[in-house]
């Protein structure tokens, strides 16, 4: 079973990353969701990594603030595509989690994506993108999505354009 798996650092984090599980369940994409902590439980960390692999996890998706290290200890742990999500809050309000995440040594790479909602949805919509590769079925449902995107921007165009 392929599935994607959404790592958190800590709770507080689920308000933004539940955008992540609700993209996901628009496509039908499984997905497992957790809280662990590069800091704080590292050993749960790898073991889950570990685990998650055994069971079919294509791609880790890693959500952390402040100093965000947790897209690193995954992307370190695995040889899985690893999408870091960058977190707003602390003395930096986001930027610190930001830099942390995408600055990575060479070999070790970690998609990222943008800080809040934004950066949840993209990261749910880039494992997706990974997973239509090989899936014809999702890759249809991405480009009907990207009709219907585009025809909302012209739906909200028309309410309120004015055109010489």
């Amino acid at each position: 079973m392929n599935f994607v798996s959404i790592i958190m650092g800590s709770k507080s984090d689920y308000e933004i990353m539940k955008h992540c599980a609700d993209t996901f369940e628009k496509f039908d994409v499984k997905y497992e969701i957790i809280i662990s902590s590069a800091h704080r439980s590292p050993e749960r960390t790898k073991k889950y990594i570990k685990e998650a692999e055994e069971k079919g996890a294509v791609a880790f998706i890693a959500a952390a603030g402040m100093a965000a290290h947790l897209a690193g200890a995954l992307a370190a742990a695995t040889t899985k595509p690893v999408i870091g999500v960058p977190m707003k809050g602390g003395a930096m309000d986001g930027m610190d989690a930001m830099l942390s995440t995408v600055q990575m040594p060479a070999g070790m790479p970690v998609g990222t994506v943008a800080l809040g909602r934004s950066g949840a949805i993209n990261a749910a919509y880039f494992a997706i993108q990974i997973l239509a590769i090989l899936d014809k079925e999702l890759a249809v449902k991405l480009k009907e999505d990207r009709i219907v995107q585009a025809k909302k921007v012209e739906t909200d165009s028309a309410s309120i354009e004015v055109i010489l």
